[in-house]
């Protein structure tokens, strides 16, 4: 039985092939909370699809490019790309922040012809537990039931529903059977996780059966594997509990060399057992896990309480008798490390604990590492890899040069403004710290004051603060190089160096908002709040399922943004607006008056039109007005204030003085030869970068994201009577989108390229890979970037000089002359 079901984990394709041989509907479903029992219901047989141990991944490279996901999601790719069985219909649920990119990536192959499954569905489950979020997954699940209905199921039925949660409790009582053999060591802990995940590919009777099997064969599972030398491990249960190891411990572990031999594993979830069983082949026993493909009652969700989890996995190192909690961060996985910090604080004081972050099939690093720390060894850490050689150490950035008098008032005013923010605090005011995409136009009709997170961080990248901040993340066991960009606000909670501190130093906010967009974001979000005693609030990501999108919605969303959105999405994010608006509310004894608000999103529409006047000047006047290093600055620092009479006068000033120099005939290069496109985040600690071609090639940057999606990505037409608060929630679901979104991105970037005659593309490395994959596709070319627009420490300034360089001199120069000769 044992056999059995190890040879389904191990090969769930013949389990599909099986299941399709005797008739029934297998559908694979990929992440680890897919509704089985209602797939069950509907008549469906279940088959869990993980990322499959590949060597390479030729295909998702290519679609993927140089975009930022990790290997899993370029296996799972490469599996779904062209599949085996198209006809097996695939559900891909939110389980990770990939899985949506993946799906979204399918949707939008499938839309330019290219081989994909051909039934897939998405169903955006949501992890926060609020009645919205309820509320909401009770109508994905209900369109997950019409799908499976079109697919030739049932519809589930409270009896069948009854019936499918029946045979599935039972399942896991089983497994809790399976597993208390497994703390006695009499199953393997790779064996465990096998058996966890063969019960989520074969039919639900079949594998129940075979767990019965199972547990009434003890001499097959101790033949299949032999118990271990048994250990003696009395813990105390209670607060700061201590290991405490009896006589035949000790001896058993004296004659091995380890002193620890029963592991608990945490932190990414495992979907193969490579590594459990590098754990036992280094003679150690995993006890038991606390990650998603672990038991059901012990499977966090995506944005998982770092406190409740960290309490979680102490409880579960305590049922299992460990002496080592392991917590692997597994192939680039971003939410992991964000829970060290309070996992290191929740441990018992003599209970081993160790964090590593590795590949999911282990190596010889692995295997040398895990003997260390089974034996007790201190662990060296490797030296820093030396940074490339560039034959002269980096110089200091360069500084810009602005043509526009409006950008020097608007820095100003930004000084003026974060000193005042510092002195209202100092005096008793309230104090938020919230993501750029999060609606922070409630804070603004509240006259709450407060900072953009993204914003505070471009200020530590200008002020070459960045190393210090990551030193003071580590120093918290906090991950310096994870969401490094949305963790400068936190890093700030521990500068007390008040000579070095930008600006004076960060204010301590009193509430920190955020939108879901990242699996780490609730995580770093919360752990902020509860470091600096704030109250932290993380609206949910959600993600529009539909099989098919309008492809302009620069041209849509404006005007007809309460029609073409999902009303689901609106419906929730309004919902938590709401929510938000009650907690400031009571927190600070404000009141949020309608009309207050609607005078704020009014003046933002009349910012953001400025904005969409100056764009299409810009757009259409050869040679450029500006440079993107008037554009940026001049556009996102009245964003941070949109909603005030002082950013849209700020905007309406960059547009009169844009206007202005056209009337002039003035231009940012008066020998524009090539015209450039910025895709990616900018680089805020050298803005002087985008001018080094201007005078030697005539080549000016005229475009970046930051004027374009002002122009087009927040305009929400409130005329006919609509709710400014419904409007605000509809753009606020789609922020993203617009940049990083399959269908979304791609078209836009196209459109934005041919209306500012654009010759050559230089995309950063965090620019989505179908954006690229666009461009090319509509004759722009592309030069793709390595350097990271914050932590550029490490980065070799004279390759990517030089390559922009060749860039401009070849494909770029080739297009302008096609452009310039009316080809």
């Amino acid at each position: 039985m044992l056999a059995a079901l190890l040879s389904a984990y191990a090969d769930p394709d013949a389990e599909v092939a099986a299941a399709l041989a005797a008739g029934r509907r297998p559908v694979r479903t990929l992440g680890f909370d897919a509704p089985r029992t209602r797939l069950i219901a509907a008549g469906f047989q279940p088959v869990r699809l993980v990322a499959p141990r590949l060597a390479a991944t030729p295909r998702a490279d290519t679609i993927m490019g140089a975009a930022e996901i990790g290997p899993r999601g370029r296996r799972l790719l490469e599996a779904l790309v062209a599949p085996v069985r198209p006809e097996v219909p695939v559900l891909i649920t939110q389980a990770d922040s990939e899985q949506p990119q993946i799906f979204a990536a399918l949707r939008e192959l499938g839309r330019l012809g290219e081989p994909v499954p051909e039934q897939v569905h998405f169903c955006d489950l949501l992890h926060i537990d609020r009645a919205s979020s309820r509320a909401y997954n009770a109508t994905r699940l209900a369109q997950l039931d019409d799908w499976l209905v079109s697919l030739g199921g049932r519809r589930p039925t409270v009896e069948s529903l009854a019936e499918a949660e029946a045979l599935l409790a039972e399942q896991a009582a089983l497994l809790e059977r399976c597993d208390a053999l497994r703390r006695e060591g009499r199953i393997a802990g790779s064996d465990m996780l096998a058996l966890i995940g063969a019960c989520a590919i074969l039919p639900v009777d079949r594998a129940n059966a075979a767990l019965v099997a199972l547990l009434e064969a003890p001499v097959e599972i101790a033949a299949h594997h032999p118990t271990p030398t048994p250990l003696t491990l009395s813990l105390s249960k209670g607060a700061g509990a201590t290991v405490a190891p009896g006589a035949s411990t000790s001896s058993a572990r004296a004659e091995s060399g380890l002193v620890a031999r029963r592991v608990l594993v945490c932190g990414t979830p495992h979907e193969g057992a490579e590594l459990y069983q590098a754990i036992e082949a280094a003679g150690a026993q995993v006890v038991g896990e606390a990650h998603a493909w672990g038991l059901a009652h012990a499977v966090p969700p995506r944005v998982a309480s770092p406190s409740a989890e960290a309490r979680r996995v102490a409880e579960a190192a305590l049922a299992a008798e460990a002496d080592l909690v392991l917590h692997l961060t597994l192939d680039g996985d971003e939410a992991a490390p964000w829970d060290v910090a309070r996992l290191k604080r929740a441990l018992p004081e003599n209970l081993r604990f160790a964090a590593l972050r590795c590949s999911s099939i282990p190596d010889a690093a692995f295997a040398e590492t895990l003997t260390a720390l089974l034996t007790g060894q201190a662990i060296e850490k490797p030296a820093a890899a030396p940074k490339p050689a560039t034959g002269k150490p980096r110089p200091s950035p360069s500084r810009s040069r602005k043509s526009l008098s409006s950008v020097a008032d608007v820095n100003a005013y930004q000084r003026e403004w974060f000193a005042s923010v510092r002195q209202q605090v100092a005096e008793g005011a309230p104090f938020a710290m919230v993501n750029a995409n999060a609606p922070q136009e409630i804070l603004r009709a509240l006259d709450i004051p407060f900072v953009v997170n993204q914003w505070w961080a471009s200020i530590v990248a200008a002020k070459q603060q960045s190393r210090r901040y990551q030193g003071l993340l580590r120093a918290h066991d906090y991950p310096a190089d994870v969401e490094a960009y949305s963790a400068q606000g936190l890093a700030a909670a521990f500068d007390d160096d008040a000579d070095h501190a930008p600006w004076g130093g960060l204010p301590r906010p009193d509430f920190v908002h955020a939108v879901a967009s990242s699996d780490p974001t609730l995580k770093l979000f919360e752990q902020w709040g509860e470091d600096v005693g704030a109250e932290s609030y993380v609206y949910e990501r959600t993600t529009d399922p539909r099989a098919d999108l309008f492809a302009d919605w620069w041209a849509q969303l404006p005007a007809h943004w309460d029609s073409v959105l999902e009303d689901e999405r609106v419906d929730l994010m309004l919902a938590e607006i709401r929510e938000v608006i009650a907690r400031l509310e009571a927190r600070t004894g404000r009141t949020f008056s309608a009309e207050r608000f609607a005078e704020v999103m009014t003046l933002v529409n009349e910012q953001e039109e400025y904005y969409r006047k100056t764009r299409d000047l810009v757009a259409r006047t050869v040679p450029a007005p500006i440079g993107v290093v008037d554009s940026m600055p001049a556009t996102m620092v009245p964003q941070w204030h949109r909603g005030t009479v002082w950013a849209r006068d700020a905007a309406k000033d960059f547009y009169e003085e844009v206007q202005a120099r056209v009337d002039a005939g003035l231009a940012a290069v008066p020998n524009e030869r090539v015209r450039l496109m910025w895709v990616g985040r900018g680089l805020w600690s050298e803005m002087g970068f985008y001018q080094k071609w201007e005078e030697s090639h005539g080549a000016v940057f005229v475009w970046s994201m930051y004027l374009a999606l002002a122009a087009d990505g927040y305009i929400r037409d409130l005329s006919g009577g609509r709710d400014p608060l419904r409007a605000l929630a509809s753009r606020v679901i789609c922020m993203g989108d617009e940049l990083r979104m399959p269908t979304w991105a791609g078209p836009w970037h196209v459109h934005e390229a041919q209306t500012h005659s654009i010759d050559g593309v230089v995309a950063l490395q965090d620019a989505d890979p179908f954006v690229v994959r666009a461009l090319r596709a509509a004759g722009f070319p592309v030069l793709e970037l390595t350097a990271d627009n914050f932590n550029r420490e490490s980065e070799d300034g004279a390759a990517i000089d030089a390559a922009i360089t060749a860039f401009v001199e070849g494909p770029a120069r080739e297009r302008a002359e096609q452009r310039h000769a009316g080809t």
